[in-house]
């Protein structure tokens, strides 16, 4: 079997198929990026991983759905700028971005490397709003902790004796009004312990608030009680410093700063650009296509139109930029797509014409509210007496063997001992001076005539409370000096 892809690459008695349409090899995802052939190829293909990432519309049926974790954004957009596969696969059912004024200058420091500065108005105004559906499943039978279906339930949902300051929050089921807001340890449903007579609450585990967008009563139908329901929550996600976005470039970036509107920069127009592209993204990624896409979306914008970018369409008898220029200069603009800005903090005019336009943005669902971790102090393990490790137990993070060859390299000993003993597992302990032991002192009382008691450490190696000491050791240490001696290995300290 041999395919061509057009007419031209016919070859007699040895082609047998031909593409429908030159774009006709390339997937969904990679035929929604418009003017990829003037792209490098890596960056196509990461606006193609990217796509999938992005919150988008997920889904039109959210209310009937139970998923774990669905995401959405609030205000989406048509692009001024597709492909004709966008309209063939109807995407306009389920937009992924907005469209954003986007202007490529180095406004400050905040835009270095691949972060860009937002307009804290146009976040304000909705730009980018997402939101998240989490559902939390909750089974009186597993609360129970029974195995079997056999075993008789003791609990119902009910509102039944509830406490007063609770009594507007629930049916009479004992399940949450829908759209109710609830905080971290608010009760989100009520039910009853039949065998005590209690009354029990199911608490929201959640840092963040939450509403309640939908709650599901799960059954077979002939269950005599309510016994399982699925709880929907609705989570305000808001672009905030650390949030991931991208156009239909591969280009993805970071937001460093929502920056206030009366100091970005405005055209003579009075046009404030929504997005601060950084210009030293361009050079080595090579993205032309976001560049003609600049130029098309803002002609589009000022004549009504949606530009088609499939790819091929242009070439060099027939110029895209050429073809976005003049259509630009026909609206009163520069043939080059750029302008004149002029400062918010001070008013002057920059010396610099600025390249602005219109790109199509989508938000991606690497959210910093999800990822952060920090911690001062929590929970310890109870073996080592160092921080439990994980995000959800709220856990510390690891310092590792890079990170205590760093410090050993810059010579910050005091830092290293900080890290890794003041913070970590730091434990007085009784040594004796003779033997060396950490294991063998123990508490003693010395009973007098009177009714006080004496309490000393007193080494039972060597019968005596002379040679003791406290020192300051890990307590994996001591761990493992225990360990040892259960397999009959001593270790002995001295103690200068």
């Amino acid at each position: 079997m041999d395919i061509c892809v057009s007419g031209n690459e016919i070859i007699p008695n040895i082609t047998t198929h031909q593409e429908l349409k030159e774009t006709s090899f390339l997937s969904v995802l990679a035929r929604q990026i418009p003017y990829p052939d003037f792209n490098q190829s890596p960056r196509n293909m990461y606006s193609c991983q990217m796509a999938k990432q992005t919150m988008g519309t997920a889904s039109h049926t959210l209310r009937y759905r139970s998923d774990n974790k669905m995401y959405s954004i609030i205000t989406p957009q048509s692009p001024l700028v597709r492909t004709t596969a966008y309209d063939h696969y109807q995407f306009d059912k389920y937009p992924l971005g907005t469209n954003a004024v986007v202007a490529v200058i180095s406004y400050t420091g905040y835009d270095m490397e691949d972060a860009m500065i937002i307009n804290k108005a146009s976040m304000e105004r909705g730009f980018q709003a997402g939101v998240i559906h989490k559902t939390e499943v909750i089974d009186l039978r597993e609360v129970a902790g029974l195995r079997t279906n056999s075993q008789e339930v003791g609990l119902i949902f009910s509102s039944k004796d509830i406490d007063p300051k609770y009594s507007e929050m629930f049916d009479a089921d004992g399940l949450p009004f829908i759209g109710r807001k609830v905080c971290q340890d608010d009760p989100v449903c009520s039910y009853i312990d039949l065998t005590k007579n209690e009354t029990k609450y199911h608490k929201y585990k959640s840092s963040e608030p939450a509403f309640i967008y939908d709650v599901k009563v799960l059954g077979n139908g002939t269950d005599k009680e309510i016994q399982r329901v699925a709880i929907t929550y609705l989570i305000r996600r808001d672009p905030i410093i650390g949030d991931k976005f991208a156009n239909r470039h591969g280009q993805k970036g970071i937001c460093s700063f929502l920056w206030p509107q009366e100091n970005m920069p405005f055209t003579e127009n009075g046009i404030i650009p929504d997005i601060l592209f950084n210009p030293h993204g361009f050079p080595s990624r090579m993205t032309i296509g976001q560049m003609i896409e600049t130029l098309a979306g803002k002609s589009g914008a000022m004549h009504g139109l949606v530009h088609d970018s499939t790819p091929f369409t242009f070439s060099e008898d027939n110029v895209a930029s050429d073809y976005y220029g003049k259509l630009l200069e026909g609206c009163g603009f520069n043939y080059y797509g750029t302008e004149r800005l002029y400062s918010g903090v001070d008013g002057r005019r920059l010396e610099a014409k600025i390249f602005i336009g219109i790109v199509y943005y989508i938000r991606l669902r690497h959210m910093v509210g999800d990822k952060y971790q920090v911690r001062s102090t929590g929970p310890i393990d109870q073996i080592t007496h160092q921080p439990v490790k994980g995000r959800k137990r709220a856990g510390g993070i690891r310092f590792g063997e890079m990170e205590r060859d760093s410090l050993l390299a810059h010579g910050t000993t005091f830092l290293l001992q900080d890290r890794l003993f003041n913070n970590s597992d730091k434990t007085l302990v009784h040594m004796c001076k003779k033997c060396g032991s950490i294991i063998s002192p123990y508490l003693s009382k010395l009973k007098d005539n009177s009714e006080n008691q004496v309490e000393f450490w007193t080494c039972k190696t060597c019968d005596s409370p002379e040679n003791i000491v406290k020192v300051a050791i890990p307590f994996v240490l001591q761990y493992l000096v225990s360990e040892l001696a259960s397999v009959n290995i001593k270790v002995k300290f001295s103690a200068s």
